[in-house]
């Protein structure tokens, strides 16, 4: 410190300075390229998740094809794999999460509330993913769609609110009621099973 820098230690510094601007301008320039080829390779995904993210899921299953066919809970829980089977073996809690941590909606969330955002947001990858596989959508519109699910689903679970599942078919008119059998029913009738009926026995003649 406070010592004249030495034409050597000079030519030093802007080696090191020059190498570091084209390392710079490297980075830029494979984001830039990763961010292309992201948006024409899994446009959905990428509206989802961020190119980064997703190219890793799909880095780590081996192609867009393999991580389309592995299930909601398996996409969770991708690239915590060690950790799962430690809490396996130890019979001890299992990971909440693997590579979808980085999602920044996830990061986003409260410590109490990752493992419910994280495991929402692998369903919605997992339908995702398999768009970008098998459909034919490259606008991303199935990804803005999930996100503003996603982004609403966080607010409400963060506010304090419950999710409530919705209940499928038709509500009679005092609410859900279990099926009874109606007062004129005739019974069974064995007519209409493709079943045989079992043959008499023959009696024994003496």
């Amino acid at each position: 410190m406070g010592t004249e820098i030495l034409t050597e230690d000079q030519g030093h510094l802007r080696t090191l300075s020059k190498q570091v601007f084209e390392i710079a301008e490297y980075r830029a320039n494979l984001a830039e390229y990763l961010k292309n080829r992201m948006a024409a390779v899994a446009p959905n995904l990428t509206m989802l998740i961020g190119e980064l993210v997703a190219a890793k899921l799909i880095s780590h299953a081996g192609s867009l094809m393999n991580l389309a066919k592995l299930p909601a809970s398996t996409i969770q829980i991708l690239g915590a794999e060690k950790a799962l089977f430690r809490a396996l073996k130890a019979k001890k809690n299992t990971p909440k999460y693997g590579l979808i941590y980085n999602a920044s909606i996830v990061g986003a969330a409260k410590n109490q509330l990752k493992g419910k955002i994280s495991r929402t947001l692998a369903n919605k990858c997992a339908l995702c993913v398999r768009y970008d596989a098998l459909g034919e959508d490259v606008e991303g519109n199935m990804g803005l769609k999930n996100k503003a699910y996603m982004e609403g689903r966080a607010k409400l679970l963060e506010a304090g609110g419950k999710v409530v599942r919705q209940k499928t078919g038709a509500p009679a008119a005092g609410g859900f009621n279990k099926w009874a059998a109606k007062p004129n029913n005739a019974g069974f009738n064995n007519g209409n099973d493709f079943v045989e009926e079992p043959k008499k026995k023959r009696q024994k003649t003496e």
